[in-house]
């Protein structure tokens, strides 16, 4: 006979029950909840810290992008001052526009940052002021960045015109640049 309603078999699984309610409810208050609140801090602080590396991306890609259209638009500059100056070579381009062109030596007169400045003193033996004008342009797209210094000084002797004027030839220090890196 039995006397009561509940069998043996129940009685575990009630007990079994109550056992893993209590462990449940044991693990969300002892582990879950102080960690979800941890997890909320945390995620808050992640998002700060994705907004801003989102801004300094942003920034990086714009000035880098600007970089690329300076470089771009800048490139035969920046060619021009990493080529080293050579007497030769520009007596070579450039004697085309003179009866007879001179160089003096060239000497390191200033070092501004990373540039070298090399003052060339020339003298030239021309038919005519235009050739001059055509040479002054032909600086201007040459492989240097070369300043003439006015004023030309023009001096005739017979059909001849002698000029005599001095320029700055700037290029980058190479050790300097290299150094800053």
């Amino acid at each position: 006979m039995r006397s009561s309603g509940l069998s043996r078999q129940n009685i575990y699984v009630l007990i079994s029950s109550l056992v893993l309610l209590i462990m449940v409810l044991l693990f969300s208050f002892l582990v879950l909840i102080p960690k979800g609140k941890e997890y909320r801090i945390k995620r808050s602080e992640m998002i700060k810290v994705k907004k801003e590396a989102y801004r300094y991306e942003k920034f990086n890609n714009d000035t880098l992008s600007l970089l690329k259209k300076l470089q771009g638009a800048n490139r035969y500059t920046i060619t021009a001052l990493s080529t080293p100056f050579s007497e030769d070579r520009f007596l070579k381009q450039h004697k085309k526009y003179f009866k007879t062109l001179n160089l003096s030596k060239r000497v390191v007169s200033e070092k501004d940052g990373v540039f070298l400045t090399y003052d060339v003193n020339t003298s030239s033996k021309i038919s005519s002021p235009k050739s001059i004008y055509d040479f002054l342009d032909a600086i201007n797209k040459s492989d240097w960045i070369i300043g003439v210094n006015f004023p030309i000084k023009f001096t005739r002797e017979g059909d001849m015109i002698y000029s005599t004027f001095s320029m700055k030839v700037y290029e980058t220090d190479k050790k300097d640049l290299n150094s800053s890196k």
